[in-house]
């Protein structure tokens, strides 16, 4: 069993009795969000015709519209009913879900599968994997392998994809690596779903990206880089804050830093923080003490003040694990 790992579910358990089923996945759904929603919503049309299953998830990024079932996602709150099961996945609590969080206090039954360090466990029925690569990959584990159709098969890759950073990220496990490999068996096109979904920028992408790295800067003796992007640019540029995935990581990927972070303006003086970490700093440490949460090297929170107040008060944070590192040397 891996570390932190509670008990697996058994979905054909869960199922029984089961006529209506909703899923749903965190606000501002990334791969995985919607990779996991996916992957289990064309297992149980395949599997469970005789199942209602819907699947509620804010606005899609339109670099996913490849996977199937995209176009099936409810993507406004107004005529939830009431359903005998709900999952809820890749979510560390409740208040993640967004508007979509009625759904869960209505529901007879909750079930939640998540990998996120910071999940308490809130739901009636919890599967959580803080080590585990992806809730994509927790996903594949309680599905019967034989019986994944292709569809499943590309959604949840795509999710592992993701939140591996195409298999780059320490959170990649041998078993991360044999799940990518039964999924591929499938039929399905890795390649094509790890470019269009992960590298294929636009160019209006590319630009407000040329611009976080030109105004970057070197911070705590080059142990930080920092950029951030004001929403007066992403009017000029015409992004919204999809767009800005993947900043941070090329940032993180600049030699010699331990530590970035990315800010963008959601309203005046309100930030999105985006922490990313290389081997000693614990970010989900950081988030979590300013009401945010993630994993050990991926983490974020959302802050209020200048971006100077944001970028010292954190960095207060990152310096102190910084120097309690050096002193255990």
């Amino acid at each position: 069993m891996r570390k932190g790992m509670s008990a697996m579910i058994n979905l054909a358990e869960e199922l029984k009795g089961v006529r209506t089923v909703a899923i749903a996945g965190h606000v501002r759904p990334d791969g995985d969000a919607i990779g996991s929603c996916l992957g289990l919503y064309h297992y149980l049309k395949k599997n469970y015709p005789e199942i209602e299953a819907k699947v509620y998830l804010e606005q899609i990024p339109d670099a996913y519209r490849i996977i199937a079932g995209v176009d099936e996602v409810i993507c406004q709150t107004g005529a939830e009913t009431e359903a005998d099961l709900f999952f809820c996945l890749d979510c560390a609590d409740e208040k993640r879900l967004g508007d979509f969080a009625v759904l869960c206090k209505k529901a007879r039954r909750t079930v939640c599968i998540d990998h996120h360090i910071s999940n308490g466990g809130f739901a009636d029925e919890n599967y959580i994997v803080p080590d585990a690569s992806s809730t994509s990959e927790l996903v594949f584990g309680v599905l019967e392998e034989e019986k994944i159709p292709y569809e499943s098969a590309e959604a949840l890759y795509m999710g592992i994809v993701h939140d591996t950073g195409v298999f780059r990220h320490s959170c990649t496990s041998p078993e991360t690596m044999e799940i990518a490999a039964r999924l591929m068996k499938k039929g399905i096109d890795g390649s094509k779903i790890i470019n269009r979904t992960y590298y294929d920028k636009t160019y209006h992408q590319n630009q407000i990206l040329g611009r976080a790295l030109l105004e970057s800067i070197l911070l705590m003796d080059k142990k930080i880089i920092f950029s951030a992007i004001r929403q007066k640019e992403m009017d000029f540029y015409g992004v919204t804050p999809s767009d800005l995935d993947g900043i941070v990581q090329i940032l993180m990927s600049t030699s010699g830093t331990e530590v970035a972070i990315f800010l963008y303006e959601t309203e005046p003086q309100t930030f999105k923080v985006s922490l990313r970490s290389r081997e000693i700093v614990d970010v989900s440490v950081v988030a979590a003490y300013f009401g945010g949460g993630g994993h050990v090297r991926a983490a974020g929170c959302t802050m209020q003040g200048s971006i100077y107040d944001v970028v010292n008060n954190i960095t207060l944070h990152i310096e102190e694990q910084l120097r309690q590192e050096n002193s255990c040397d």
